[in-house]
């Protein structure tokens, strides 16, 4: 399976769950856009923040999500890797793991975006 496969099967996801769940949904999408929309941090560095933990919580369908953001902000792999290195340092092996991921999603959509 490729990122764009995993993008696509989370986005077909997550609509059959907003559909049963539509409350919820819209509350989850209106935190979301609150938190990136204010605050101190820029929207890249927030989208940074975002790709550790979800290497950290070893969530591929969130890595995906936060890679793609990433290279529409203009994130460089120089910048993914910097990521990539504090979450290793931060989670051991595991954290190695999800960031060679992250870095091979990121490889892989950015030469598609």
């Amino acid at each position: 399976m490729t990122w764009s496969d995993t993008l696509s099967d989370t986005r077909s996801d997550l609509r059959a769950l907003n559909a049963l769940i539509p409350d919820t949904a819209r509350a989850f999408g209106g935190l979301g856009k609150a938190v990136k929309e204010g605050g101190m941090l820029d929207f890249k560095t927030k989208e940074f923040v975002a790709l550790g933990i979800a290497v950290a919580t070893k969530c591929q369908p969130c890595i995906a999500l936060h890679i793609e953001a990433l290279i529409k902000a203009g994130a460089t792999r120089e910048e993914i890797g910097d990521v990539m290195g504090m979450c290793i340092q931060m989670g051991g092996g595991p954290a190695m793991m999800y960031a060679a991921k992250a870095l091979a999603c990121y490889d892989e959509l950015s030469t598609s975006a």
